[in-house]
């Protein structure tokens, strides 16, 4: 039985779009200091990939977000699978409506007829020290727009499965990725498989209680199930990898199993995903549950530069914790 090699996110989502590219003379990279010349990116995912597929393929663009997501959004509808990066998820602010008023709504308003197999790749993530302005988890934004599909990964291989399950969409896919995991290594997917979208994954089986997450808090749950595993609670780990639309299925079966459930993000709590899962929770299963929902998320506060605020204002392993010890009680 061969060993699956051990790579990192990063080398996960370079290796997926040269696939991509190599498999598809429609699919094209677009966004700012993507190729080679410009540094591949400014975590170097895409390097390697202009020298190899050519600058035509691999379009390093001025500071334009909204010219980034235009063009795309009509080569998408030419027939073309754009894969737009916008360095980081608070930018998707200057180019809102692209995303939100075109790419989301021309599948619905053309009745059907025109497709945006448009992929969206952002980055973000608190913890690093690049400020409110850089740090953002966004997601539920995008969660709220009906045509889009919002997609988060914890892993290299689902990162990599995700992203070329992405790219083959007929509709737009926005993928966020945390700074901070591009170096997290794991087991490479095999050449060719994909993940699906809209299926979620159970990290950790557990019979009492169901932590219901996505990304990067996906291995901070981890962590505070093995140590709740000590105190005598067996906790159930849900990874969504898709958040809009989230499988439903999975959740209510684990929720229906345990009878309580923790949801966590790295996004504020106020008005976050986990208000909605909470909801689908509560309106299927509410005769079933032994405790009250709990949510944990970060504060609801701009994300501080300061390296001590930045730390009080995530959201915690303990605070995971304590969240399922108060659904047992």
């Amino acid at each position: 039985m061969t060993t699956a090699p051990v790579i990192s996110i990063s080398k996960a989502i370079n290796n997926a779009l040269d696939a991509a590219l190599e498999a598809d003379p429609n699919v094209f990279l677009i966004g700012e200091d993507i190729a080679d010349k410009n540094g591949g990116g400014p975590f170097k995912v895409t390097s390697g990939l202009s020298t190899k597929h050519g600058d035509e393929r691999v379009r390093t663009t001025p500071i334009a977000e909204q010219a980034i997501i235009g063009a795309a959004v009509g080569a998408a509808i030419t027939g073309m699978r754009p894969v737009a990066e916008i360095m980081f998820m608070n930018f998707l602010t200057v180019c809102m409506d692209q995303v939100v008023n075109h790419a989301a709504k021309l599948r619905f308003m053309s009745g059907g007829r025109t497709a945006v197999p448009l992929t969206i790749r952002c980055c973000t993530g608190a913890g690093y020290g690049f400020g409110g302005q850089h740090s953002d988890m966004l997601e539920a934004w995008f969660a709220h727009v009906p045509g889009l599909k919002v997609v988060t990964a914890s892993n290299p291989a689902d990162t990599h499965g995700l992203l070329l399950s992405a790219i083959e969409d007929d509709d737009p896919t926005l993928i966020i990725e945390n700074i901070g995991m591009y170096g997290v290594q794991g087991p490479a997917l095999a050449a060719g498989e994909k993940v699906p979208l809209g299926k979620a994954a159970i990290r950790r089986p557990g019979k009492d209680v169901s932590i219901i997450t996505y990304g990067k808090a996906v291995l901070a749950a981890e962590n505070a199930a093995k140590g709740l595993a000590e105190e005598g609670i067996d906790a159930e780990v849900i990874d969504l990898r898709t958040i809009a639309p989230f499988d439903e299925t999975t959740v209510l079966n684990s929720v229906a199993k345990t009878n309580r459930a923790v949801i966590v993000h790295e996004a504020v709590k106020a008005y976050g995903c986990g208000a909605e899962i909470s909801a689908r929770i509560h309106e299927e299963l509410f005769g079933q549950l032994k405790a009250p929902i709990r949510r944990v998320g970060s504060k609801y506060a701009p994300v501080p530069f300061s390296p001590p605020l930045e730390k009080a204002f995530l959201y915690s392993e303990d605070e995971i914790k304590a969240a399922a010890k108060a659904t047992m009680n």
